[in-house]
C-alpha cells in the first residue's frame, strides 16, 4: 500500500538494532499516544531505544525477532510504500531512494483516499 507524507518527520534519536534472542534491560512503557512501546537498553549499555512490546519476552528479557528502530526522514509530499504497521507507526520504504524506516502513521495518508 502506498502513502503520501502529509507532515514532515525527522528522527531525533540514534536507532537501536536488536537480534532475535538478544537480552535487553527492560525499562519504562510508553503512555499516551504511543502505546505498546517499551524503552529497552542493550545489556552492554551501548544503545537504547523504543521496542514494540509484542516482540519482548518479559520472563527471559529477550527479543523474539530481529528489530531496528530506524526512523525514516520524510518531507511533505513524498511517497512511501507501507511494509508493516505496528503501534501507530509504519515500517516504510521511500519510493525514490528505497531507504527504509519507521514513520508515524499520523504523518501519512493512504494514497488515493479522499478522506
Amino acid at each position: 500500500m502506498n502513502y503520501i507524507v502529509i507532515e514532515q518527520h525527522e528522527t531525533k534519536f540514534p536507532p537501536i538494532t536488536l537480534t532475535a534472542g538478544e537480552k535487553v534491560i527492560i525499562g519504562e512503557e510508553s503512555t499516551g499516544t504511543w502505546l505498546n512501546w517499551i524503552f529497552c537498553t542493550k545489556i552492554d549499555n551501548s544503545n537504547a531505544g523504543w521496542v514494540p512490546k509484542q516482540i519482548i519476552d518479559y520472563d527471559s528479557e529477550t527479543v523474539l525477532q530481529d528489530y531496528s528502530s530506524k526512523e525514516l526522514n520524510v518531507s511533505k509530499g513524498m511517497m512511501v510504500e507501507g511494509i508493516k504497521e505496528l503501534n501507530g507507526w509504519l515500517w516504510s520504504k521511500n519510493k525514490s531512494t528505497n531507504e527504509i524506516g519507521w514513520v508515524p502513521m499520523e504523518n501519512l495518508k493512504q494514497y488515493g483516499k479522499t478522506n
